[in-house]
């Protein structure tokens, strides 16, 4: 049975809420009269100058507490789940869904599908609105949640219904034209299944879609992913360099009309179509501001253009650098250093540290293509990689003085890979620092020359000898 009301966690010290009592463990009830259903009613309803709580005390009592304040002034509550609500999971079974291709006994967080709204604004979370009501619709609406980032996948509803195996996924254009109407800005998303949604459906479906300019500011296609555990599942074929091209063909031909009539580029192919095609990276103007960077749009252009940038300015500065004794040198020392990345981007990596290298000739540095051999050969981006298979496929081989890994290759804000293997459990077993790399040229940089940058001044990065 779900528990009444909110639990609080914590008080703000100083705060309204402590003022009048309120402690950690009592519950929320109401606020001027009104149930919660998340955080979003509760900060809407906060912001008045006089509101009425209802407040469930730890010992079964239940307060009745007037608060007047100034507009905006948080009173101080802290909740025990931040969204005051359990995530709403998907009830779709889209044929080209992820998790249904991953292998078992992988930790259960892996599993959830996800289809929230309220995530969709917080988080970025890309949602198929097959799984609302018209209320949820109007919630959206009211609260103003934007930008919303929406999986349309097709606007032919008969396919959609197909796609998604949901028999209200054909609703999509009517839940469109609401926000589009309301003002709520909307990032489209497109997963390219061969035979299905491409070639003459994807020109139907950025047709539609450009009807919702400017508030829908931007559309990605990006190729449906198929790994080795897909028994059972619907027939999918993977993206390949044909495909890929054509693609990009119908691509370029809405983007040159809607760039004359709109000023935008609106439709954007993900760097692995690109790169699936074997075509250029194109260039940053092309991107509009990267409104979809964290959907693989515009991610490799980004990082040659930061990283160039990094490189002449660091020559520019001609830099000196300390080492944690206090002795001065130059940054040019020998070093030989090597790179983790996923098959498909090892090309523009290999770019990256050419250019590096050339600025910087005394850096020797390798890249290693990781070959996904736990989810399958046709998973080649680096997000996907596991500890299990950089052990394998690096294990005696000389990685120099330390090996640098992407960030996006672990769990957020953990050092975990997909398959729970830590960070220190690789390093103990190939015996060399390993450093994680943020998503930035500069980072980049920084990182294969083996600096780190602080308040203080610029110095050798400290390494600590591995331990078993």
């Amino acid at each position: 049975m779900k528990q009444k009301g909110h639990l609080i966690k914590e008080i703000i010290p100083g705060s309204i809420a402590e003022e009048m009592e309120i402690e950690a463990g009592d519950c929320l009830i109401s606020v001027n009269g009104e149930t919660l259903e998340d955080i979003f009613d509760y900060q809407y309803l906060v912001e008045d100058e006089y509101i009425e709580l209802i407040v469930k005390k730890a010992n079964g009592e239940e307060w009745e507490l007037e608060i007047e304040k100034d507009e905006d002034e948080d009173i101080g509550l802290i909740f025990d789940n931040g969204l005051m609500d359990d995530y709403r999971s998907c009830t779709n079974n889209c044929v080209f869904c992820f998790i249904d291709q991953m292998p078992p006994g992988m930790r259960d967080t892996l599993y959830f599908k996800d289809d929230d709204s309220r995530l969709s604004f917080l988080q970025g979370n890309y949602i198929t609105l097959t799984n609302m009501k018209q209320k949820d619709i109007d919630r959206i609406i009211r609260f103003h949640w934007s930008p919303i980032n929406i999986s349309v996948q097709t606007t032919n509803p008969k396919l959609r219904c197909e796609m998604l195996k949901n028999r209200f996924a054909g609703k999509v254009s009517s839940y469109l034209k609401q926000l589009y109407e309301a003002g709520i800005t909307m990032n489209g998303q497109i997963v390219l299944c061969p035979g299905l949604n491409d070639g003459k459906e994807l020109e139907k479906t950025l047709i539609d879609l450009c009807e919702y300019i400017p508030m829908m500011q931007s559309v990605s296609v990006v190729p449906v992913g198929l790994t080795k555990y897909r028994e059972g599942l619907y027939p999918l074929s993977q993206v390949d360099e044909k495909a890929a091209k054509e693609t990009l063909s119908i691509i370029r031909s809405f983007r040159e009309k809607i760039y004359a009539e709109h000023g935008i580029h609106f439709v954007h192919a993900s760097d692995e179509i690109y790169l699936m095609a074997g075509e250029p990276i194109p260039a940053e103007e092309e991107y509009d501001g990267y409104p979809q960077l964290e959907n693989g749009v515009g991610m490799l252009r980004l990082l040659m253009d930061e990283t160039g940038e990094a490189i002449a300015k660091r020559l520019a500065e001609k830099p000196r650098v300390e080492y944690a004794s206090s002795e001065t040198v130059d940054v040019y020392t020998q070093k030989k250093i090597s790179l983790v990345t996923g098959m498909l981007a090892a090309p523009t990596l290999n770019k990256l540290l050419k250019d590096i290298s050339e600025a910087f000739p005394q850096i020797k540095g390798t890249i290693y293509p990781i070959k996904n051999e736990f989810f399958g050969e046709q998973i080649t981006v680096s997000g996907l990689i596991t500890g299990q298979d950089i052990l394998s496929q690096l294990k005696g081989k000389d990685l120099g003085e330390r090996l640098l890994l992407p960030e996006n290759m672990l769990r957020s804000g953990e050092t975990v890979f997909l398959d729970d293997m830590t960070v220190n459990e690789l390093e103990n077993a190939l015996q060399v620092p390993i450093i994680i790399v943020k998503s930035s040229g500069q980072a980049l940089l920084e990182a294969v020359l083996g600096i780190e940058v602080t308040e203080t001044g610029t110095r050798f990065r400290p390494y600590e000898p591995v331990h078993e």
